[in-house]
Protein backbone atom coordinates (compact mmCIF):
# COMPACT_ATOMS: atom_id res chain seq x y z
CA UNK A 1 0.00 0.00 0.00
CA UNK A 2 1.43 3.13 -1.31
CA UNK A 3 2.14 5.89 1.61
CA UNK A 4 -0.97 8.34 -0.46
CA UNK A 5 -3.28 5.51 -0.50
CA UNK A 6 -2.58 4.98 3.17
CA UNK A 7 -3.34 8.27 3.44
CA UNK A 8 -6.63 8.47 1.91
CA UNK A 9 -7.69 5.30 3.86
CA UNK A 10 -6.80 6.98 7.38
CA UNK A 11 -7.35 10.79 6.55
CA UNK A 12 -9.05 11.72 3.78
CA UNK A 13 -12.22 9.65 3.63
CA UNK A 14 -12.95 10.48 6.92
CA UNK A 15 -12.64 14.59 6.51
CA UNK A 16 -15.24 14.01 2.95
CA UNK A 17 -17.80 11.68 5.26
CA UNK A 18 -17.82 14.50 7.80
CA UNK A 19 -18.15 17.85 5.49
CA UNK A 20 -20.64 15.74 2.90
CA UNK A 21 -22.58 14.43 5.46
CA UNK A 22 -22.74 10.99 3.62
CA UNK A 23 -24.60 8.38 5.17
CA UNK A 24 -22.80 5.69 3.81
CA UNK A 25 -18.93 4.92 3.65
CA UNK A 26 -19.39 4.24 -0.28
CA UNK A 27 -20.58 7.17 -1.00
CA UNK A 28 -17.26 8.76 -0.38
CA UNK A 29 -15.54 9.84 -3.43
CA UNK A 30 -12.27 8.01 -4.64
CA UNK A 31 -9.71 7.90 -7.38
CA UNK A 32 -10.85 5.53 -10.18
CA UNK A 33 -7.59 6.35 -12.34
CA UNK A 34 -5.21 8.63 -14.31
CA UNK A 35 -5.60 8.67 -17.57
CA UNK A 36 -1.84 10.27 -19.19
CA UNK A 37 -2.53 11.06 -23.01
CA UNK A 38 0.34 12.60 -25.75
CA UNK A 39 -0.87 13.96 -28.95
CA UNK A 40 1.77 13.34 -31.57
CA UNK A 41 1.19 15.62 -34.88
CA UNK A 42 4.66 14.84 -35.93
CA UNK A 43 4.20 11.10 -35.96
CA UNK A 44 2.43 11.30 -39.58
CA UNK A 45 5.68 12.83 -40.35
CA UNK A 46 8.27 10.99 -38.80
CA UNK A 47 6.89 7.48 -36.80
CA UNK A 48 9.76 6.90 -34.31
CA UNK A 49 8.73 9.45 -32.58
CA UNK A 50 5.89 7.70 -31.10
CA UNK A 51 8.46 5.48 -29.89
CA UNK A 52 10.12 8.00 -28.06
CA UNK A 53 6.76 9.36 -26.43
CA UNK A 54 6.18 5.54 -25.16
CA UNK A 55 9.24 5.31 -23.85
CA UNK A 56 9.04 9.03 -22.24
CA UNK A 57 5.56 7.43 -20.68
CA UNK A 58 6.88 4.35 -20.11
CA UNK A 59 9.74 5.64 -17.75
CA UNK A 60 7.34 8.39 -16.01
CA UNK A 61 5.17 5.90 -15.04
CA UNK A 62 6.80 2.48 -14.44
CA UNK A 63 3.43 0.83 -16.73
CA UNK A 64 3.78 0.11 -20.50
CA UNK A 65 2.11 3.42 -22.61
CA UNK A 66 0.05 2.17 -25.93
CA UNK A 67 -0.11 4.36 -29.23
CA UNK A 68 -3.71 5.99 -29.94
CA UNK A 69 -4.86 5.45 -33.95
CA UNK A 70 -6.81 8.01 -35.95
CA UNK A 71 -10.30 7.31 -36.10
CA UNK A 72 -11.34 8.61 -39.13
CA UNK A 73 -9.16 10.22 -42.14
CA UNK A 74 -8.42 14.05 -41.95
CA UNK A 75 -7.13 15.00 -45.31
CA UNK A 76 -6.91 18.74 -43.73
CA UNK A 77 -4.41 17.65 -41.48
CA UNK A 78 -2.90 14.51 -44.03
CA UNK A 79 -4.08 11.96 -41.58
CA UNK A 80 -5.34 8.65 -42.49
CA UNK A 81 -7.60 6.06 -40.40
CA UNK A 82 -5.45 3.65 -38.28
CA UNK A 83 -2.56 6.21 -38.70
CA UNK A 84 -0.59 6.29 -35.10
CA UNK A 85 -1.56 9.94 -33.83
CA UNK A 86 -0.85 9.75 -29.75
CA UNK A 87 0.08 7.73 -26.95
CA UNK A 88 -1.54 6.95 -23.89
CA UNK A 89 -1.53 5.06 -20.77
CA UNK A 90 -4.08 4.37 -17.80
CA UNK A 91 -3.35 3.86 -14.63
CA UNK A 92 -4.42 2.63 -11.57
CA UNK A 93 -4.04 0.45 -8.29
CA UNK A 94 -0.70 0.89 -6.78
CA UNK A 95 0.46 2.22 -9.99
CA UNK A 96 -1.95 4.98 -9.67
CA UNK A 97 -1.29 6.34 -6.51
CA UNK A 98 2.91 6.31 -6.52
CA UNK A 99 2.13 8.67 -9.86
CA UNK A 100 -0.27 11.30 -7.83
CA UNK A 101 2.59 11.05 -5.13
CA UNK A 102 5.42 12.08 -7.31
CA UNK A 103 3.60 14.37 -9.62
CA UNK A 104 1.87 16.50 -6.46
CA UNK A 105 4.64 15.94 -4.62
CA UNK A 106 8.09 16.28 -7.29
CA UNK A 107 7.17 17.15 -10.78
CA UNK A 108 5.03 19.81 -10.10
CA UNK A 109 7.10 22.11 -7.94
CA UNK A 110 9.27 21.62 -10.89
CA UNK A 111 7.88 23.62 -12.98
CA UNK A 112 8.68 27.29 -13.70
CA UNK A 113 6.60 30.28 -12.03
CA UNK A 114 4.50 27.50 -10.67
CA UNK A 115 1.79 29.02 -8.38
CA UNK A 116 -0.40 26.21 -8.51
CA UNK A 117 -2.81 24.16 -10.93
CA UNK A 118 -5.86 25.75 -12.29
CA UNK A 119 -9.17 25.10 -9.72
CA UNK A 120 -11.25 25.28 -12.75
CA UNK A 121 -9.95 22.75 -14.79
CA UNK A 122 -13.15 20.44 -13.71
CA UNK A 123 -15.27 19.08 -16.42
CA UNK A 124 -18.78 18.73 -14.41
CA UNK A 125 -18.83 15.25 -13.47
CA UNK A 126 -15.91 15.62 -11.06
CA UNK A 127 -13.11 14.54 -13.09
CA UNK A 128 -10.01 16.88 -13.45
CA UNK A 129 -7.65 17.36 -16.25
CA UNK A 130 -4.62 19.22 -16.13
CA UNK A 131 -1.66 19.87 -19.23
CA UNK A 132 1.78 19.74 -19.34
CA UNK A 133 4.05 21.92 -21.70
CA UNK A 134 7.10 19.80 -20.90
CA UNK A 135 7.38 16.26 -19.89
CA UNK A 136 11.35 17.81 -18.67
CA UNK A 137 9.50 18.29 -14.89
CA UNK A 138 9.80 14.50 -13.87
CA UNK A 139 12.75 13.07 -12.31
CA UNK A 140 12.66 10.03 -14.70
CA UNK A 141 13.29 12.13 -18.16
CA UNK A 142 17.24 12.98 -18.81
CA UNK A 143 17.36 16.81 -20.36
CA UNK A 144 20.11 15.22 -22.97
CA UNK A 145 18.21 12.33 -24.05
CA UNK A 146 15.06 14.35 -25.23
CA UNK A 147 14.80 14.76 -28.98
CA UNK A 148 11.81 17.38 -28.65
CA UNK A 149 10.27 18.87 -25.49
CA UNK A 150 6.19 17.52 -25.73
CA UNK A 151 3.07 18.03 -23.57
CA UNK A 152 0.92 15.86 -21.84
CA UNK A 153 -2.84 15.86 -20.60
CA UNK A 154 -3.52 14.31 -17.30
CA UNK A 155 -6.69 13.32 -16.55
CA UNK A 156 -7.67 12.30 -12.75
CA UNK A 157 -10.66 10.20 -12.85
CA UNK A 158 -12.97 10.24 -9.43
CA UNK A 159 -16.24 8.55 -8.74
CA UNK A 160 -17.62 12.04 -7.25
CA UNK A 161 -20.40 13.25 -7.95
CA UNK A 162 -19.87 16.95 -8.39
CA UNK A 163 -17.12 19.38 -8.86
CA UNK A 164 -16.76 20.80 -5.33
CA UNK A 165 -16.56 17.08 -4.24
CA UNK A 166 -13.71 16.12 -6.42
CA UNK A 167 -12.11 19.52 -5.50
CA UNK A 168 -11.35 18.79 -2.07
CA UNK A 169 -11.02 14.86 -2.41
CA UNK A 170 -7.62 15.96 -4.58
CA UNK A 171 -7.00 18.67 -1.59
CA UNK A 172 -6.78 16.78 0.74
CA UNK A 173 -4.86 14.37 -1.49
CA UNK A 174 -2.08 17.27 -2.08
CA UNK A 175 -3.19 18.79 -5.01
CA UNK A 176 -1.62 22.43 -5.08
CA UNK A 177 -4.67 24.86 -6.33
CA UNK A 178 -3.54 28.08 -6.82
CA UNK A 179 -5.69 30.57 -4.82
CA UNK A 180 -8.05 32.44 -6.35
Amino acid sequence: MSRLEAFYKSDVAPALMSKFKYKSPMQIPRLNKIVINVGAGEAKDNPKAIDAIIADLTAITGQKAVATTAKKSVSNFKVRAGMKIGVKVTLRAENMWEFADKFFNLALPRVRDFKGINPNAFDGRGNYTVGLKEQLIFPEIEYDKVDKVRGMDICFVTTAETDEEAKELLTLLGAPFAKQ
